[in-house]
């Protein structure tokens, strides 16, 4: 089975094990798949919104995991597991908990010496997600809902705008976005925090 049409810029590729895992079988092209996961993602944000959950626990494997299914689970089979193959980003597959387990740690460092102001907070917890990569699909879009649960639950600040679009293959802001994460790989959050806030406020 393959997909035709655009492919996010700079999403990860989707492999023949990925693409056995597509529970709807009319689905054929990346636009359609696109469609159907906004509206699982929907779904996904009113579990989250609903869930009462502390901060501490949303950095864990389970919250992770959790969230990752809802947002996913109606187009994929394997929503929430971890996958098991390398990608063309992010960890090797058998460090994925490992490396997960250090974000975990330094973001409890963080909160509990006020390292950082929620916004970056937030934003730094969104990019190590996504350097880790811990899903065959749909990892920033599921760092950023992380990330915007931290700031409406915990600290009762209103979501980031991430550039005020989609981020998907037809928005502008997307290869800026891609972009921002490469400068935080290298330990510089201020272009990814700029285009995070984008028309907030």
């Amino acid at each position: 089975m393959a997909l035709t049409g655009e492919h996010a810029p700079g999403a990860t590729p989707l492999g023949p094990e990925d693409l056995e895992g597509l529970k709807l079988p009319n689905i054929n092209t990346f636009g359609a798949l696109n469609e159907v996961e906004a509206a699982n993602i929907i779904l996904g944000q009113e579990w989250a919104l609903r869930a009462r959950v502390a901060i501490g626990s949303m950095l864990t494997d389970r919250y992770l995991q959790r969230l990752h299914e809802r947002m996913f689970g109606d187009v994929w089979d394997w929503a929430g597991e971890y996958r098991m193959h390398n990608t063309n980003i992010g960890s090797d597959y058998p460090s994925i908990r490992a490396d997960l387990r250090v974000l975990f740690d330094d973001a409890a460092d963080w909160l509990a010496n006020d390292r950082f102001q929620p916004d970056e907070f937030v934003v730094r917890v969104h990019h190590r997600i996504v350097k880790v990569h811990p899903f065959a699909n749909g990892n920033g879009r599921h760092a950023r809902m992380v990330a915007d649960m931290m700031l409406l639950r915990h600290f009762k600040r209103v979501r980031l705008s991430w550039g005020g679009g989609t981020l998907g293959n037809v928005d502008p802001n997307r290869e800026r976005y891609i972009a921002a994460l490469r400068e935080a790989d290298h330990n510089s959050y201020a272009p990814l925090l700029h285009l995070a806030r984008l028309g907030t406020g």
